[in-house]
């Protein structure tokens, strides 16, 4: 299938930005340098266009009953303006994607789920919509921009009269941004350098991106591109899908026991459930590299022996740490920070250590 453009492709071809090929859509990768760009969003304010995110509506009466069933984590929690980070389980001790939840009102749920996964997310939710949830898919109507960086809040604070510094983490309000109304203002950010999602309609969203560059002129504001957001995230210790988690990775092996419910039943919950009582082989750790070096996604995790433990699912070098980081899953005697494991670079093993997450804390 050919990759499809998002609304504001030329706008980007005309800021510069190299285009890729990314999660069935041509992307913009980077603008400038991924270094400059990801401390540009760590010290300053950057914006990404990340509008091939998926977006689909669950409303009516079973809205709720359809989440809980699809959903690991519990949506009954939600009240009106809260958002919950989630999986969906498959039947086979795996994760469909990983996915947020918000609650506009009773009734009224919107799902963001991964571009790469929209087809195959709407599939599996559909195909167990058992009582006749309303499912709307409108990801295309639908443009995202992520506000991110320690002077986000100042520069959106100039485009709308909603009190930005009132919306708590994974919280967000509908209001009036830049002049368009029921735009969707979150606080759910990938970075770990704060900030804000904003949903508008595709059919402002030139209008939105050029009053939020408008307004963070004298921030000097950016454009940044996939490229950063990767380094950023990992640093954080945040998961990819496809990468981290995937259709062969529990959620308990990924860490991601905190949104993993038991208290009402789930797709394969009951064997997740017996995985949690009996412990886990694997874990999903986060590691600092202690020699020089950069792991790769899919190099070798060794022991000092030369041993196989297990496997690098995402590493780069930290702009911020200027060194190399990583997630990986490891053996679970291998998993406690402070850890040694090797890196196999090359034929080497290089030394790393495990880490808490986040990896910049």
């Amino acid at each position: 299938m050919d990759a499809r453009r998002i609304p504001l492709h030329y706008v980007h071809e005309q800021l510069g930005a190299k285009m890729i090929p990314f999660a069935g859509f041509i992307m913009p990768v980077r603008y400038s340098s991924d270094i400059e760009e990801h401390m540009t969003v760590r010290q300053g304010v950057g914006v990404f266009d990340v509008s091939h995110m998926g977006e689909f509506k669950i409303e009516g009466p079973h809205a709720l009953d359809l989440i809980q069933r699809v959903t690991s984590n519990d949506a009954s929690k939600l009240v009106d303006g809260q958002a919950q980070y989630s999986c969906l389980p498959n039947e086979t001790g795996g994760i469909v994607d990983d996915l947020i939840v918000y609650k506009l009102k009773d009734n009224d749920y919107l799902l963001v789920v991964n571009a790469s996964n929209i087809e195959k997310d709407w599939n599996w939710i559909a195909a167990r919509n058992t009582q006749g949830a309303v499912m709307k898919n409108i990801s295309d109507n639908i443009c995202l921009f992520a506000v991110q960086g320690p002077k986000a809040k100042d520069v959106l604070q100039k485009l709308t009269a909603v009190d930005l510094s009132q919306i708590a983490y994974y919280h967000f309000v509908v209001g009036d941004f830049a002049g368009v109304a029921n735009v969707i203002l979150s606080n759910t950010g990938y970075t770990g350098a704060g900030g804000f999602e904003i949903y508008c309609p595709a059919a402002d969203a030139e209008k939105v991106w050029h009053a939020i560059f408008e307004a963070g002129k004298n921030e000097n504001i950016k454009p940044i591109g996939l490229g950063a957001r990767d380094t950023l995230r990992l640093e954080m210790g945040f998961c990819l899908y496809g990468n981290d988690i995937d259709d062969s990775t529990s959620p308990l092996e990924a860490g991601l026991g905190w949104i993993t419910k038991f208290t009402k039943p789930f797709t394969n919950s009951e064997a997740l459930q017996k995985q949690k009582e009996s412990g886990v082989a694997r874990k999903l750790v986060g590691f600092k590299m202690v020699d020089k070096g950069i792991p790769r996604h899919d190099y070798d995790i060794l022991t000092n022996e030369g041993r196989k433990i297990g496997r690098v699912t995402s590493g780069t070098q930290s702009p911020l740490l200027g060194q190399g980081i990583g997630l990986g899953y490891v053996e679970t005697a291998f998993s406690k920070p402070g850890s040694e494991i090797f890196i196999s670079v090359r034929g080497k093993g290089l030394r790393a250590q495990v880490s808490k997450t986040p990896l910049i804390a």
